[in-house]
């Protein structure tokens, strides 16, 4: 089955300004989302999309205040009911770009089942996952990704639920790409989010995000400038999994595991470090990566992007083919069928 490119091309060049709204930025000072719009409006007229033909989609938090800040069609819809909505836009017209951005809770707590099917089914719109591991929005209760034992606003004596890794929900689901960045380094959410945005159907990107109002520092310690590079790798397809402030560390595959290892030291070799293939179908690997903490650095960039028929491309199709053998061609073709009557 051939590709289809349903979105049109722009007949002109646009700069960031032309997707930015006259509306009032309403964050917090020092909130990641500013970072994570900004990214956005980056990417939009890398792209190339129809301005008119960009639609961006939400439900609840302070994430889904995006359709307000961005100078193009959009729905804020309701909690949790984001991909939902989404899966109707883009049905109803496939010639959209649609954008879904979520949080954490609103995506994996009351819209986790919407957003379950629509990776499994792969429908074709780009999702961003705002995740600052907290609900801002209704100050401070914990989410589905809230650490274990975290004290918060709803678990004063420490949370007891274990928390979802967005990463393994997306492989659990055979979602086709999966990438995750930081808001503390938007060249490389940018960056990402237009590999989404070109992918045929359903991107997930989690961007690990900072609320510093109820959950200041949660990613620290790996996303603070001083252990960033040591605490996380960026990955590249086809280029080997190494990281470090001297780009001297690596992944080896050890029997099961995946372990750090230091290139010169104990006969570690670069040819001893893994290469990364975004593109496998197998999920094991990229759930390995998707999962690393503690020992291991975590993964960001590109972690897969695997290429499947969008939902969009197999209902269009499917679409073609009943009504090229069927007669009826609309509904007053159907109303005016058999027999009929004047009264």
């Amino acid at each position: 089955m051939a590709k289809r490119h349903f979105v049109p091309t722009a007949d002109r060049k646009y700069t960031k300004a032309d997707f930015a709204s006259d509306q009032m930025v309403k964050w917090c000072p020092g909130c990641g989302d500013h970072a994570i719009l900004s990214s956005l409006l980056n990417v939009f007229p890398r792209v190339g999309h129809k301005k008119e033909n960009i639609c961006m989609v939400s439900g609840i938090g302070c994430s889904s205040r995006i359709p307000y800040y961005v100078d193009s069609y959009g729905f804020h819809s309701i909690h949790g009911r984001a991909c939902a909505v989404a899966t109707g836009v883009k049905l109803a017209n496939p010639a959209l770009s649609v954008w879904v951005n979520m949080g954490d809770g609103d995506s994996m707590a009351i819209g986790g089942n919407h957003l379950i099917h629509a990776i499994r089914r792969n429908q074709d719109f780009n999702i961003t996952i705002f995740n600052n591991e907290i609900y801002g929005l209704t100050k401070g209760q914990y989410s589905p990704t809230t650490k274990f034992g975290q004290i918060t606003k709803t678990s004063p004596f420490g949370t007891i639920d274990f928390p979802f890794n967005p990463g393994e929900l997306v492989m659990g689901a055979q979602g086709t790409f999966f990438a995750r960045a930081l808001d503390s380094v938007p060249t490389l959410t940018t960056d990402i989010m237009e590999r989404a945005a070109r992918h045929d159907g359903c991107s997930v990107v989690e961007v690990l995000q900072n609320c510093m109002i109820f959950n200041d520092k949660t990613h620290a310690s790996f996303s603070a400038r001083e252990v960033r590079d040591d605490r996380t790798i960026v990955l590249e397809h086809g280029k080997p999994m190494i990281f470090g402030k001297n780009r001297d560390k690596g992944l080896r595959f050890n029997g099961r595991f995946l372990e750090a290892v230091t290139i010169g030291e104990n006969g570690v070799t670069i040819d001893d470090i893994m290469v990364h293939d975004e593109t496998t179908e197998d999920t094991g690997i990229h759930m390995t990566l998707a999962r690393m903490h503690g020992d291991l650095p975590v993964a960001l960039g590109v972690i897969r992007n695997v290429n499947r028929p969008s939902y969009t491309e197999l209902y269009e199709d499917q679409m073609d083919e009943a009504m090229g053998g069927c007669k009826y061609k609309c509904v007053d073709d159907l109303l005016n069928s058999g027999d009929t009557w004047e009264v």
